[in-house]
């Protein structure tokens, strides 16, 4: 699988996932423009993917706005002719209860993930249908955009936004031939390493290198971010052409596909629900099994074997 000839963007590749990113797009062959908010960590990954054969450039941007967006896309032209992937991945945190999240809280989570997402495809789109030879869109989700997480609102309610975006750009953009598809990774990065259940095992592999041990990698689906980028190459290459409206789970050894939402239990009433017949039929209709809420603990949390 190669995508030899292919111009790539990855936001937020300055390190973590975004890097793990950009280096595999680069090593199957693809011209890849590095972002990042820090100068520094953008011109770091272009030297190591130049050191490693690869070609990159580097735009330092913050994510967001359309002006950002629209650098980024001039970047890739300028520098080596054309868009064929564009790859959101930028993103930050502001983890609070709903009723210590601030007004800039949620806004600033919002605007980098949901609003720069939505900017850079726009962008990134516009390019590739000027082009005529369709394209490839791979955002980021996350678990906590399908089933909600504890002290989330903002970054639940953004990637749960992300998930609904992709299953609307895949039917706008099919006759463009541009897919849009979403990875929801599990991987130990700055924003895992948050997670009591996973922090020992983060920080042992950040420092020694020491291996995720099966319970995680089989058992919860956490890997490496370097488990996770084979999944954007595959995205962005031709093999993948007919995938599109999907969110695509990787994480460890772990591959799944997401289900999208859908009703899990009907009832009807001839004439229409009376607030007294719906109490009624709860608990032995569509109430019997109500959904439940959030990521489940991660078993090593439960006391499982490590």
């Amino acid at each position: 699988m190669h995508l030899n000839g292919k111009v790539a963007v990855v936001t937020g590749s300055g390190r973590g996932l975004g890097l793990a990113y950009a280096k595999a797009l680069a090593a199957a062959g693809a011209a890849v423009v590095v972002n990042d908010v820090d100068a520094e960590a953008t011109a770091a990954a272009v030297k190591e993917i130049e050191e490693a054969g690869g070609r990159a450039v580097a735009e330092t941007a913050e994510v967001g706005g359309s002006e950002a967006a629209e650098a980024l896309v001039a970047r890739a032209v300028d520098a080596f002719g054309r868009l064929d992937v564009m790859v959101t991945n930028a993103g930050v945190l502001r983890d609070r209860v709903l009723w210590k999240m601030t007004d800039d809280d949620f806004d600033t989570v919002v605007r980098v993930h949901l609003r720069g997402t939505f900017t850079c495809v726009r962008a990134a789109v516009r390019r590739m249908r000027e082009q005529g030879r369709g394209g490839r869109v791979v955002v980021a989700g996350s678990p906590a955009g399908q089933r909600g997480n504890f002290g989330q609102t903002n970054y639940a309610a953004a990637k749960a936004g992300i998930a609904a975006m992709v299953r609307t750009w895949a039917m706008e953009l099919a006759r463009d031939g541009i897919t849009a598809n979403a990875v929801i990774p599990v991987a130990a990065t700055a924003m895992t390493r948050t997670v009591p259940a996973f922090a020992p095992y983060v920080e042992a592999l950040e420092r020694h290198g020491t291996p995720l041990p099966d319970a995680l990698r089989k058992g919860e689906g956490f890997g490496t971010p370097e488990d996770v980028a084979p999944l954007a190459v595959f995205l962005a290459s031709d093999a993948a052409a007919g995938i599109t409206g999907q969110c695509i789970g990787i994480g460890g050894d772990k591959l799944a596909l997401w289900s999208h939402p859908q009703e899990s239990a009907v009832a009807y009433a001839d004439g229409g629900w009376s607030a007294e017949a719906i109490a009624a039929a709860w608990p032995v209709s569509v109430g019997r099994a109500p959904e439940t809420c959030g990521i489940p603990a991660p078993r090593t949390a439960r006391g499982a074997s490590r």
